[in-house]
C-alpha cells in the first residue's frame, strides 16, 4: 500500500470504530443523553471518512466541475443528518470510502503491471578505461565502448558479449520466464538482468536508441489511446450525473404536490435516489479493466498502445502478414544459380559485386555464397523496389526482381522451383537468375491455425516475391490468400482496400518499409527486437521478443479485457437502474442504496482485476 492508502485506511478503521461504537451507545445508555452520545460518534464518523469528500465537492464547486461523486455523496448525508437519520448519514460516507481504497488498491496494482517494465532503466554503467571500470551514466555510454556487468546489475545498452559466460533474465524485455545462457559473440539487450557470471561486452548502441530506452519510450505513452469503450463511459457519465441530480431534485419537490405535501417521505427517497446514481462503477471499472489487459500484455513480452489497440484487436476478423522476417526467418541461402551465357560461379560472383554494399538478407545471402569472386564495384546505383545496377569488374551489371529486368526491355526466365529469384542481365544481355530460399518460422503454421480458431476469418500474405514463392509460402502454412510482386506502396493501397469499416484490420510486419502499412492499418503489429524504429513506433502492438505466438495470445487477452468491461457495463446500469425505481418507488433503503453504490462499484473492481490474469 502507498502512504496515502494507508492513510485512508487508517480514517476507515477509526471511523468504523466510531459508528460502531455510536449505534451501541444509543441503545446502551438511556435518554437523551444516549442519543446525543450516539449522534456524537455518528458525526465523528462523518469528519473522519468524509471530511475531504467535501472539501473536495466544494473545490470542484469552484473549478466549475459542480456534479461528480463527491458532490453527490455530501448532498447525500448532509441531507440525512438534516433528516436525522445519523446512522445512515454516517453509513453512506464510511462505505463509499470503503469503495474508494478498494479503487485504489486496484488501480494502482494495474498501474504496477503496466509499469512493471518502466523498472527497467539501469542506474549505472561500468565502463572499462585504461583497463579500470569507471561507473559512469549509462546515457553517457558511446558506441565501442567496453563495459562490464556485474551479477545483479542490468545491461545498460545493447551490445555483444566479448568475455565472460553467464545466465541473463530477459523476462522484463521479452516475456520469456527461462534465463538465458549467453556467451562470447552472443548479442544482448539492455534492460536485461546479469544473474550469475561477471560479463565484457561492446556496447553497439547509444542509450537513446537502445531497447530499453524505446520500450520505456513507448510504455509511457501506452495508457494515452483511450477505447471507444472508455471514451463513451466517460461522456456518458458527463450527461448521466448532472441528470440524475435534477432528477433527485424533481422527485424531492414534485411527487409531494401530489401526495398531501409529504416533503419528508420524498427528499428521503431523493436521497436515496443520489446515493445509488454515483456513477464510480462505471467510470473506474472500465478503464481499470483495459489497464488489466495492457498488464497481461506486458507480462507476455508485448506492448499494447492503449485501449483502443484492444478493443480493434478483440474484433479483428482479418490479418494480414508481410512475409520475410514475419512468417519466415528472414535468413536465405541461395540455393540454385540458372544461367546459359557464362559459369554460374561468375554470374554469382558479378550479381554478389553488385550487392555488396546493400545490407538486404537476400544481398547478404548471395555475397556470402560468393565468397571473394568479386573484385572492383564501381557507379552502383539503387533502383528502389526493383534492384540494384553498378559496374563490376568492368561489366555493366543490372540486378533485381523480374519487373526490373522488364522495364529494361529483358525477358525473365528461371527453372520452376519455389523460393526467391533474383534475376540478372550482364553487358546489355539477359544472363540468368539466382535462385534462395528463406525458412520458415518454425510456429509460423500453428500461428496461422491458432487465429483461424480465434475466429479470424482471413489470414492474407504481402510479399514482394515472385508468384511461385509466394503460393509455396502460402499452401504451406494455410493462407486463405496471397499477393506477389508487390512494391511498399502496393501494400499500402491492399491494405487500404481491406479497411472497409465492418471489422478492424490487423498488419504484422518487421521492416521500415512496413511502416506505413503499419500506421495505416487498425492494428500495426511489429515484431519489435529486429523491428526498425519506424516499424515500432508506427505500431499499435509491439511483440518485444519477435514471437508471432504472442499476436494469438494479446488477441485472447483483448477479448478477455471486452468481456470484463461489458459485463461491468451491465451489471453496474443493471443494478443501479434497478435500485433506482426502488427508490423512486420508496421500496429501497439507504442500506440498499450503499450496496448499489459501493457494493457494486467493489464488485465491477474485483472483475476488472481478471482482466490483468
Amino acid at each position: 500500500m502507498t502512504k496515502k492508502q494507508k492513510r485512508l485506511l487508517t480514517r476507515i478503521l477509526l471511523g468504523f470504530v466510531c459508528f460502531i461504537v455510536g449505534i451501541a451507545l444509543e441503545h446502551l445508555v438511556p435518554g437523551a443523553l444516549g442519543l446525543w452520545l450516539s449522534r456524537g460518534l455518528l458525526f465523528g464518523s462523518w469528519l473522519l471518512c468524509g471530511l475531504e469528500i467535501a472539501k473536495k465537492a466544494f473545490g470542484s464547486i469552484g473549478h466549475g466541475q459542480i456534479f461528480d461523486e463527491n458532490f453527490l455523496m455530501t448532498v447525500a448525508t448532509v441531507g440525512a443528518f438534516l433528516l436525522g437519520d445519523f446512522t445512515e448519514g454516517a453509513a453512506v460516507m464510511l462505505f463509499f470510502q470503503v469503495g474508494e481504497l478498494f479503487q485504489s488498491v486496484a488501480v494502482e496494482r494495474s498501474r504496477k503491471s503496466v509499469a512493471s517494465l518502466m523498472d527497467l532503466r539501469p542506474d549505472v554503467a561500468l565502463v572499462l578505461r585504461n583497463g579500470e571500470a569507471v561507473e559512469c551514466d549509462p546515457e553517457e555510454v558511446q558506441v565501442g565502448d567496453r563495459i562490464q556487468v556485474l551479477p545483479g546489475q542490468r545491461i545498460p545498452v545493447d551490445g555483444v558479449v566479448l568475455s565472460g559466460c553467464s545466465s541473463v533474465d530477459t523476462a522484463k524485455i521479452t516475456g520469456e520466464s527461462v534465463p538465458r545462457d549467453v556467451g562470447p559473440g552472443d548479442p544482448i539487450l539492455s534492460g536485461c538482468i546479469n544473474i550469475t557470471g561477471i560479463l565484457t561486452i561492446e556496447a553497439q548502441s547509444e542509450y537513446a536508441s537502445s531497447t530499453v530506452a524505446r520500450i520505456l519510450e513507448l510504455m509511457e505513452s501506452a495508457t494515452e489511446g483511450k477505447s471507444k469503450t472508455e471514451s463513451l463511459i466517460t461522456r456518458f457519465a458527463r450527461v448521466y450525473t448532472p441528470c440524475v441530480v435534477f432528477g433527485a431534485l424533481a422527485l424531492a419537490l414534485i411527487p409531494p404536490i401530489f401526495d398531501g405535501w409529504q416533503f419528508l417521505k420524498w427528499v428521503t427517497r431523493a436521497l436515496n435516489f443520489l446515493v445509488v446514481s454515483c456513477p464510480c462503477a462505471l467510470v473506474i471499472s472500465v478503464p481499470l479493466s483495459f489497464f488489466g489487459g495492457m498488464g497481461a500484455t506486458s507480462k507476455a513480452g508485448m506492448i499494447a498502445k492503449g485501449g483502443i489497440a484492444l478493443e480493434h484487436l478483440a474484433k479483428a476478423k482479418t490479418a494480414v502478414f508481410d512475409k520475410t522476417g514475419t512468417l519466415t526467418t528472414g535468413t536465405f541461402t541461395v540455393t540454385s544459380v540458372d544461367t546459359k551465357t557464362m559459369e554460374k560461379e561468375k554470374l554469382l560472383a558479378l550479381v554478389a559485386g553488385a550487392e555488396s554494399a546493400s545490407t538486404h538478407p537476400i544481398a547478404r545471402a548471395i555475397v556470402s555464397a560468393a565468397g571473394n569472386g568479386a573484385q572492383k564495384v564501381e557507379d552502383l546505383k539503387e533502383i528502389p523496389g526493383r534492384g540494384i545496377y553498378a559496374l563490376v569488374d568492368g561489366h555493366k551489371v543490372l540486378a533485381g526482381n523480374a519487373l526490373l529486368m522488364e522495364e529494361n526491355g529483358f525477358t525473365p526466365t528461371s527453372a520452376s522451383v519455389g523460393g526467391t529469384a533474383v534475376y540478372a542481365a550482364v553487358d546489355g544481355v539477359y544472363a540468368g537468375s539466382i535462385h534462395l530460399s528463406d525458412t520458415l518460422k518454425p510456429d509460423a503454421a500453428q500461428v496461422l491455425r491458432q487465429l483461424h480458431d480465434l475466429g479470424v476469418q482471413e489470414t492474407i500474405m504481402l510479399t514482394g516475391d515472385r508468384e511461385e514463392a509466394a503460393q509455396s509460402v502460402a499452401k504451406e502454412l494455410g493462407l486463405t490468400k496471397w499477393f506477389s510482386g508487390l512494391l511498399p506502396q502496393d501494400k499500402v493501397e491492399k491494405v487500404h482496400s481491406l479497411i472497409d469499416g465492418t471489422s478492424p484490420v490487423i498488419f504484422v510486419g518487421d521492416g521500415v518499409n512496413d511502416a506505413p502499412v503499419l500506421a495505416l492499418a487498425d492494428v500495426g503489429v511489429a515484431m519489435g527486437g529486429i523491428g526498425s524504429d519506424a516499424a515500432v513506433e508506427a505500431a499499435d502492438l509491439v511483440l518485444l521478443n519477435d514471437d508471432l505466438k504472442g499476436l494469438p495470445r494479446a488477441i485472447a487477452i483483448a477479448r478477455k479485457t471486452m468481456a470484463v468491461a461489458h459485463q461491468n457495463i451491465v451489471f453496474a446500469l443493471g443494478v443501479k437502474f434497478a435500485v433506482l425505481l426502488l427508490s423512486v418507488l420508496g421500496y429501497a433503503s439507504m442500506w440498499l442504496a450503499i450496496f448499489a453504490d459501493v457494493g457494486v462499484a467493489v464488485l465491477a473492481i474485483l472483475n476488472a482485476a481478471r482482466a490483468g490474469r
